[in-house]
């Protein structure tokens, strides 16, 4: 799961000064067994998981365990409530749903999660998933629930309108290819219409920024100076370089301009991971045209996805721990996808023809399914995001902002900004 609550918590303060205390067992959201042996056990989520159906069916096939799911409104919402409880030491649930994007930020505290790996989960999930839920030593802290592997969302009207292929696959043709390919199309698309090739410039950036291997940080967690960062200083002239020429309609991703630019022909493109396909959809509903082409610039990349954990502070680490594989395995994730469309991580459900053969009438009865299949399996990058990476991004993210949104700096000034504040992280 990932939603635009993650995006906005670009903004928070990382986790990183967290004052953690003793953690041991006992005190925790779970619940002790009764007097003939039962147990509940308490799962904690965010947004829409699909596990409602899961869980009833979960219980069914384990008598004696009642499993209770708390959900949080949203992503920031359920990141507070995690960071507040670890750092006191009690009040989290045996199964803790956390983002991709603040992982890193728990890796630090990997002392406070149980070891999942098992000869059960091994091979589950592609490289991209595991990496970043493993410690240096082999730990595996979280089991990966969905995935966000990106394609293009397109207006075939608009493109129709350019001159340009309509058709999905002319269109993946018409991409292929890196990002200079993506942003020359673009060139020729704005230069035929006047329309903004793509919605925003911190949403173009994060497609870039996911094909990174080291984009802030080290292997060893050690902070990339901003000042010398040479591959992120090209990544953010290039995509202000993007703005300049009218490629980017300028909009702040989940903002209300953003929302009423899908009716008004406000942009032809946008990266699109599959947990973005349900907001396109409502925020363009009654306009046609809207499509999803197989490819995506330089490749593949990953945006989003979740993770299910276990506390040790949890009183039923091994059944809690059950249950996470439980609930993360193809079968149960194909399902969870039926359900709510949450797009799975796991590399044998990718060929699961429930999953091939899903399209969306929407999106012009788009192969959903098999695009996004075959999407995943493009992935050869796994960010390394370490302890900082939060924080750093953020301030990548705003210098961006002030440039192609509030139009207050130009590209050399908002940068200067950026290594000032970078400075004020006081993280070299």
């Amino acid at each position: 799961m990932f939603k635009k609550q993650a995006m906005a918590g670009l903004g928070v303060i990382a986790v990183g000064a967290l004052a953690l205390v003793g953690c041991g067992s006992g005190g925790s959201g779970s619940s002790g067994a009764d007097a003939d042996g039962n147990i509940t056990l308490t799962i904690a989520t965010f947004n829409e998981f699909g596990y409602d159906a899961l869980l009833e069916e979960y219980m069914e096939q384990n008598p004696g365990i009642k499993v209770v799911e708390k959900k949080a409104a949203t992503s920031n919402e359920a990141r507070d409530n995690m960071n507040t409880r670890l750092a006191a030491g009690s009040g989290l649930a045996d199964v803790e749903a956390i983002e991709m994007d603040w992982l890193p930020e728990l890796m630090q505290y990997s002392d406070q999660f149980v070891d999942l790996s098992s000869d059960s989960v091994t091979g589950r999930w592609p490289e991209f998933k595991t990496a970043p839920a493993t410690t240096a030593d082999g730990k595996l802290i979280g089991y990966g629930t969905d995935a966000g592997p990106e394609a293009v969302c397109y207006r075939a009207d608009l493109f129709k309108q350019a001159g340009l292929p309509t058709d999905r696959e002319e269109v993946a043709e018409l991409l292929d290819g890196d990002w200079d390919n993506y942003f020359k199309v673009g060139k020729q698309f704005v230069d035929a219409t006047g329309i903004p090739w793509y919605d925003s410039a911190t949403g173009t950036y994060q497609g870039m920024l996911n094909q990174i291997e080291n984009p802030f940080e080290n292997d060893d967690d050690t902070v990339i100076p901003l000042e010398s960062n040479n591959t992120i200083r090209s990544t953010y002239d290039t995509i202000l370089d993007q703005s300049e020429d009218g490629l980017s309609a300028g909009l702040s991703q989940w903002s209300e301009d953003w929302v009423n630019a899908f009716q008004n022909d406000g942009f032809a493109t946008m990266l699109c991971p599959p947990w973005m396909l349900g907001v396109v959809e409502g925020n363009a509903a009654g306009v046609e045209g809207w499509d999803v082409a197989p490819v995506f610039p330089g490749g593949g990349g990953n945006w989003g996805g979740s993770y299910l954990t276990v506390p040790t502070q949890g009183e039923h680490q091994e059944e809690a721990k059950a249950l996470a594989d439980w609930l993360t395995a193809p079968e149960q994730q194909i399902t969870a996808f039926q359900t709510k469309g949450n797009f799975p991580s796991q590399t044998a459900a990718l060929d699961d023809p429930a999953l091939l053969e899903y399209s969306n009438e929407f999106f012009n009865n788009a192969p959903i399914g098999q695009i996004y299949s075959d999407m995943s399996k493009k992935i050869a990058v796994s960010p390394y995001k370490g302890t900082n990476f939060f924080a750093i991004t953020t301030v990548v993210t705003d210098a961006l902002t002030r440039v192609d949104v509030d139009g207050t700096d130009d590209a050399d000034s908002s940068w200067d900004k950026a290594l000032s504040e970078f400075r004020q992280l006081g993280i070299e």
